[in-house]
């Protein structure tokens, strides 16, 4: 029997996500690939010399489809002060973007980005930064992990 060509399935468009570790500095930021199934860091944006109006650009320049915000809780599951925090700053993005907000647990990111960033083997001056974007793409790993997509 004859192989059939391959043929691409055509891209499911709505998956390209914008993943945010939002903080009061900096904001690591993620990009998830057109399908909806790889999270990668892709830059960190901070807030002392930026403003949410630059998220605001980067979702419109990627042409995401939606954000997914790493939501800070307690090992219990609990919300606490940074939490009501980034509801804050995830509300006034909410008046700048006409893409939903979806909000994900991002309990052990920032650990999991500094053992990545220890095992690299830079120093530590020279992956300052990086942690941020880093920890938002495990964010959005795990978020795009628990909520694969659907076939068409």
């Amino acid at each position: 029997m004859p192989k059939r060509p391959y043929r691409p399935k055509p891209r499911r468009p709505g998956r390209k996500l914008v993943g945010l570790d939002l903080g009061e500095r900096r904001v690591g930021v993620a990009v998830s690939d057109d399908t909806g199934v790889i999270a990668s860091p892709d830059r960190i944006i901070d807030l002392r010399h930026g403003s949410l109006h630059d998220i605001a650009a980067v979702v419109a320049e990627v042409g995401a489809s939606g954000i997914v915000v790493g939501l800070p809780k307690g090992m219990r599951g609990d919300e606490g002060h940074q939490a009501r925090v980034v509801r804050a700053q995830a509300a006034e993005l909410e008046q700048l973007v006409a893409v939903p907000i979806i909000f994900w647990d991002e309990r052990l990111t920032s650990a999991i980005a500094d053992r990545a960033l220890e095992q690299s083997g830079r120093r530590a001056r020279d992956r300052r930064g990086e942690r941020d974007a880093i920890a938002a793409a495990v964010m959005l790993q795990s978020y795009l992990d628990a909520n694969p997509k659907t076939s068409d």
